[in-house]
């Protein structure tokens, strides 16, 4: 109930009528059942945008400290907020406490509602796309759900003159048609198929964004840049899984559909 309460009375408003996004591929979204929302990550206003545009509820994973209070008054209402508006808390420590939390986000999918997901596992370090975790693969393949890719444009705040009020100056949320992987459901355990479906989510991405993609990952990138190395593997390619095998689709009337590209036009 307070999902809507905050949506239509705080996030609505403000978003639309100051931020003034532009939306293209909303119909895309089916207006029931389970789906996974797959998303690039440049700004943590995307947690606000898309919510606020789109006609159905959804539901981010979140790390799981900021459910925890104490700390501050701040810190005690976000995790209020994230409790109250039916956030899901996501352990990423390893374990027993990452396996129950993984289940508690399987659970909005088995219950037919909309998952949010940034593939990247963090924001990118300079507005580029980066290389996708296979967690979100791992979801995809268990839950047996469409895939529907969402590009962000123009999130990234900036500051503007002459207040220097933190802005987004019309952002852009493109939302594309569900992508579907059920015929590699049965193959959820094998790690090639793991790598190929979250490189084509991330290709699905990459449709809807527009971005260069550097075949790394962008917590990899932030470490090495802090500690003031190079990192030779981040490679900008054309796309997400340039290259790689396409896995054989289990079963005995398998068809491993179109191959993924091979041309290597890296920059």
């Amino acid at each position: 109930m307070l999902y809507w309460i905050f949506k239509w009375s705080l996030f609505v408003p403000v978003v639309r009528l100051a931020f003034r996004p532009h939306v293209t591929g909303e119909d895309n979204i089916p207006d029931s059942g389970p789906a996974v929302v797959a998303c690039n990550h440049t700004s943590m206003a995307e947690t606000l945008l898309l919510p606020a545009m789109i006609r159905r509820r959804l539901t981010f994973p979140v790390k799981a400290e900021l459910f925890v209070g104490g700390g501050g008054i701040g810190k005690s209402i976000v995790a209020w907020f994230l409790a109250h508006v039916g956030q899901v808390p996501m352990d990423r420590a390893g374990g027993r406490a990452s396996a129950t939390s993984m289940d508690s986000v399987l659970n909005v999918l088995r219950d037919g509602r909309l998952l949010g997901i940034f593939p990247e596992g963090t924001r990118s370090p300079d507005g580029r796309l980066y290389k996708g975790k296979t967690g979100v693969a791992r979801l995809v393949l268990r839950a047996e759900v469409p895939v529907i890719p969402v590009g962000f444009i123009n999130t990234v705040w900036v500051r503007t003159r002459p207040f220097g009020i933190p802005w987004i100056k019309r952002p852009a949320i493109n939302i594309g048609e569900p992508v579907d992987f059920d015929r590699y459901a049965s193959a959820a355990g094998d790690r090639h198929v793991l790598r190929y479906v979250t490189d084509e989510i991330m290709a699905a991405v990459q449709e809807q964004s527009g971005q260069e993609y550097v075949d790394a990952y962008a917590a990899s990138v932030k470490a090495a840049a802090v500690d003031g190395r190079d990192l030779p593997s981040a490679i900008v390619r054309s796309r997400p899984g340039l290259g790689r095998p396409v896995p054989p689709v289990p079963g005995p009337a398998a068809d491993p559909g179109p191959a993924t590209p091979t041309a290597d036009v890296s920059a």
